[in-house]
């Protein structure tokens, strides 16, 4: 099982490293480290990452299936946290394909669309 991380996406929810710490250790480079425990768990875990900062694919190239149908949640504070089959802008203009974003629902995002958590969406 392969995991990758985007930098530019992650806001620091923590359900990685809470969920499993074996895998997830911002201590130790590298800090991610997928054989430390049973790929099933690793995927859970990585779905639970809500930007999308995380994703996986599996041995034999299996890429994480999106959650159909597509769902739309409003936190309380604000934010749309989108799962599903989506296509996003990307940082250069184009296009990126994802299963799972964290969108920002008050305006004052310096990343529109992303919610960088500088405004009043994000402030949980």
């Amino acid at each position: 099982m392969e995991v990758t991380f985007d930098g530019a996406l992650c806001r620091h929810a923590a359900r990685c490293v809470g969920g499993l710490p074996e895998v997830f250790d911002t201590s130790r480079r590298p800090w991610i480290t997928p054989g430390a425990a049973p790929p099933e768990r690793v995927a859970e875990v990585v779905r639970r990452c809500p930007t999308g900062a995380l994703t996986y694919l599996l041995t034999g190239g299996a890429p994480e299936q999106p959650q159909r149908p597509t769902a739309v949640v409003r936190t309380p504070d604000g934010r749309l946290l989108l799962r599903g089959d989506l296509l996003l802008p990307a940082p250069d203009g184009g296009e990126r394909r994802a299963t799972r974003a964290m969108l920002c629902g008050c305006g004052r995002s310096a990343g529109q669309p992303y919610c960088d958590r500088s405004g009043a969406c994000g402030q949980e």
